[in-house]
């Protein structure tokens, strides 16, 4: 994500500014007669009966409000948090952690397009998070390009926290497969059925993760160092980056993708001499979603392979993973005190993520083969209250065993957190 810092009066200045003319924006390019209007949004709103993760930009309630080719929406979302971590606590604490603006057009009748402005811990960040443009080729082939959200996994293009029935977002999908990412860049994607299934291609060419996956404040391989500013720029080898996912859904059985991230990452050439190796970055990821009844399973599992210097071998992670598999079963589904039309959710996830996969190798006379830690397991369970397919209450308990990179004990970290999200 683009990230920028404003002091606090710059910052209303250029918000109110940027506002009104988006807005303003909408209004000319997009005016158009009644009859036209009715029939974009109808084009727009998901009317098939299988609901894939492809979708989850536009499957979104703000879309298809009204009789207007152009729409206004986001979601808000904030939290209390108390956590001990192996005794020590910093006590309790509340944020507001997100406040999303979306802004919708259809331009004639093949043309879409949609931004994201998210505003983070209030106005500490402030990041343009999706700037696209889609034009319908063919029924099954669009193009887009812009600002984009790459498919990698389930989580990346699908974060929106009024669809998620925990605070925080899963480990692997943010530390590992680094959410939420936004790229510029350009590709095509489409969907097309066949009796009970549909299927769905992604392929997109982008600038790309940087050098700082290695070189960083982390003093480790750490991925989501790899984003800065300078991505939105210019690419810093002159080589794009590739992502691809393919997913197969049934309307009854659920969705199964697969998804790949990767190319060089380091300035491996500067002012067209070559001054040191490719080194080269890959994410392979699996997701999964399903359900029945009162249950729905989703999870996700990601891989990555990255190429470090031959000095940092063994200490800085050359193969890394991580995982989750969460389960949401609907205690309730009726009116719950004041709330009509609502739903009582138990929910529980487990995840792993391992940032050093790798084993080292001391040769002394006798070669000894070193398990690597730099590890985090976690646990949590809660109850989520949904008022409406927009507004939701949770509150979860979590427990994390942290494991540093030689393996010591673990420390223990706890904690609990209350909070609520909603679009608008």
């Amino acid at each position: 994500m683009l990230k920028m810092k404003f002091c606090r009066v710059a910052t209303k200045r250029k918000v109110i500014g940027l506002m009104g003319l988006l807005a303003l924006t909408a209004n000319i390019c997009f005016a158009q007669p009644d009859s036209t209007r009715k029939k974009l949004i109808n084009r727009v709103h998901l009317s098939d009966s299988i609901s894939i993760n492809q979708d989850a930009l536009y499957n979104r309630p703000f879309i298809g409000l009204g009789r207007t080719g152009t729409a206004i929406g986001g979601y808000i979302e904030g939290n209390t948090n108390y956590f001990m971590e192996d005794g020590v606590t910093e006590g309790f604490s509340m944020e507001l952690r997100r406040f999303n603006i979306f802004i919708f057009a259809a331009l004639g009748k093949r043309v879409r397009i949609l931004s994201e402005l998210e505003f983070e811990h209030g106005t500490e960040e402030i990041a343009l998070e999706t700037a696209q443009i889609d034009y319908e080729l063919h029924e099954v082939l669009s193009f887009r390009a812009g600002i984009l959200l790459p498919q990698i996994g389930m989580f990346n293009a699908n974060h929106d926290s009024p669809k998620w029935d925990f605070i925080d977002r899963p480990l692997s999908s943010t530390m590992i497969i680094p959410s939420t990412l936004a790229e510029v860049g350009f590709g095509f994607f489409g969907k097309f059925y066949k009796s009970n299934w549909a299927f769905s291609y992604d392929a997109y060419l982008v600038n790309g993760l940087q050098a700082d996956i290695v070189v960083n404040e982390e003093g480790k391989t750490f991925i989501p160092a790899g984003k800065n500013a300078e991505m939105f720029e210019e690419d810093n080898n002159g080589q794009p980056m590739v992502n691809a996912k393919f997913s197969m859904s049934h309307n009854k059985a659920g969705e199964l993708g697969l998804s790949y991230y990767g190319g060089v990452y380091n300035n491996y050439r500067i002012e067209g001499e070559q001054v040191d190796a490719k080194r080269n970055l890959s994410l392979f990821a699996l997701d999964i979603t399903t359900g029945v009844d009162k249950f729905k399973l989703q999870g996700e599992y990601v891989y990555a392979l990255i190429d470090v210097p031959d000095d940092l071998e063994g200490l800085y992670g050359q193969k890394q993973w991580g995982g989750w598999l969460e389960l949401n079963y609907t205690l309730l589904d009726k009116k719950i005190v004041i709330f009509d039309q609502s739903q009582l959710l138990f929910n529980m996830r487990i995840e792993k993520i391992d940032f050093n996969a790798d084993e080292f190798n001391d040769s002394n006379g006798i070669v000894k083969e070193t398990k690597l830690y730099d590890e985090i397991t976690a646990l949590s369970i809660g109850l989520s209250i949904r008022t409406s397919s927009s507004l939701v209450f949770k509150a979860v308990y979590q427990y994390h065993w942290i494991r540093d990179l030689i393996g010591n004990p673990a420390a223990r970290k706890a904690g609990f957190q209350f909070g609520l999200a909603t679009y608008f």
